[in-house]
Order: C-alpha cells, then structure tokens, then sequence
C-alpha cells in the first residue's frame, strides 16, 4: 500500500480489524520510510464493474463516486451515518451479483432510489430531481404524487365482514 504522505510503497499493517457488520476489514498502517500513519478499508469485489453512462462512454465503477452522490441527497438530514453505509453497500452487492459486469448508469440510478425511497423521502426526491433531470415545478409534484401514494396504500385495509 503507497503512504498517501511520501508515496512510499513500504508500510506495514499495525492492527486490523473487521467492522461491525464484518462486510468491511478496517487496517491501521504505517509507513516505514516517514513513519506517517493511516487507515486503509478493504472490502470483497465480486466482480470488476464498468459503467455506461448515457453517452454511450465506458468508465469504471467507483463506490465512492456512489457513495458521495448518496450523501449529497442526505445533506443536513437525520440519517445515521451506518445505515447509509449499509445502503451503498447492498446497492454494491446487488450491482455486482447481477451477473453482468456492464451496467447502465440508468439501472445504477433506479436502484440508488428505490433503496433511498425506503431510506428518506427526502433525499429520494432530491436524488430523483437530479437523476430525472427535473425541469418545472410539475415534475416534483409527479414524485410527490409517487410518494403519497404509496404511504396512503397501507391503510386501505379490505373491510372484513
């Protein structure tokens, strides 16, 4: 692992240790050269994905790029910070045990809502507004019009007689 301080590649893993839901291996390190200290993440990859945006180009899919639009959609809501992790990462799951290592940017962004639907309304319509390409007023009516709907249906019950 480089030393993001002197761009060493000699450094040593000093303590490692899974995360709460063991899906992640936390790893303190240090550098041998400047002894500079860090922490590196190491996680399971399927597969390696690649990404079609709508312009037809190809790119690699980046979890973090993933992560940081996810949390752009969260800003100043009260969401625990674990449970957004374990979103992105069952996003990443689900998009990795797909069975296609190519992936529309479109699929990437119905899956990334349909999981903050269930999150935080919303960052769902904020992503959405984004994702959608939204353009008047109308268009977040529509999403509103979505989201209300599905809270109303659980409570029309069948009548029982």
């Amino acid at each position: 692992m480089r030393c993001p301080s002197c761009n060493s590649l000699d450094t040593q893993v000093k303590d490692s240790r899974p995360t709460e839901d063991s899906s992640v291996i936390r790893r303190r390190r240090v550098c041998v050269t400047c002894n500079f200290r860090f922490t590196t993440f190491e996680r399971v990859q399927l597969r390696e994905l690649t990404v079609i945006k709508r312009n037809g180009r190809r790119v690699p899919f980046d979890r973090d790029k993933l992560m940081r639009s996810v949390q752009i959609s969260l800003r100043k809501r009260s969401v625990d910070p674990e449970r957004v992790e374990k979103m992105v990462s069952a996003i990443v799951r689900e998009l990795e045990s797909g069975g296609e290592s190519e992936v529309s940017s479109e699929a990437i962004g119905e899956i990334v809502m349909e999981h903050l639907r269930d999150l935080d309304d919303v960052a769902y319509v904020r992503f959405a507004s984004v994702y959608r390409n939204f353009r008047e007023a109308k268009d977040f009516e529509a999403v509103l019009g979505e989201l209300s709907a599905e809270d109303e249906a659980p409570r029309l019950a069948p009548v029982r007689k």
